[in-house]
């Protein structure tokens, strides 16, 4: 049955969290890590800054800010322990974002630019994505 659960599961984020709950139902350790702790406001006040001038639509800055709070707390660094992902928008791999860049990273605005056109293309927006986000708990 737990195979054939992972099968039908169609993203790493969801095979974790059908990972957790076959662990849990079996009585196995299974913890989840979370991705780092935030960061100093300073950098947190760049990179948000960064994405203002990147995405000057309230509502789609709105939502990305969001999803990007809730997925590695403005941190570059952040990296998920469990899956690998990292960065602000927490790509899996994190690889993929040097297509925005060779300084991914370290570099918000590169991030950034990967994100946005990550939600776009996936989306078709950042608001769309937050959509998804809140009804799915990952995107």
């Amino acid at each position: 049955m737990t195979v054939a659960l992972f099968r039908r599961i169609a993203s790493p984020k969801k095979a974790l969290t059908g990972a957790a709950v076959a662990a849990a139902t079996t009585g196995m350790l299974f913890a989840a890590a979370p991705a780092q702790a935030a960061p100093a406001a300073a950098s947190t006040g760049k990179a948000q800054a960064i994405a203002h001038k990147l995405i000057p639509d309230a509502a789609q800055y709105k939502a990305f800010s969001k999803i990007v709070e809730h997925e590695s707390g403005w941190n570059v660094t952040a990296t998920n322990a469990s899956s690998g992902a990292y960065g602000l928008v927490q790509a899996l791999p994190g690889s993929k974002m040097a297509s925005a860049g060779a300084d991914w990273k370290t570099n918000p605005q590169t991030q950034i630019k990967w994100g946005l056109d990550y939600m776009n293309s996936r989306y078709g927006s950042p608001v769309a994505a937050w959509n998804f986000w809140q009804s799915h708990g990952w995107y």
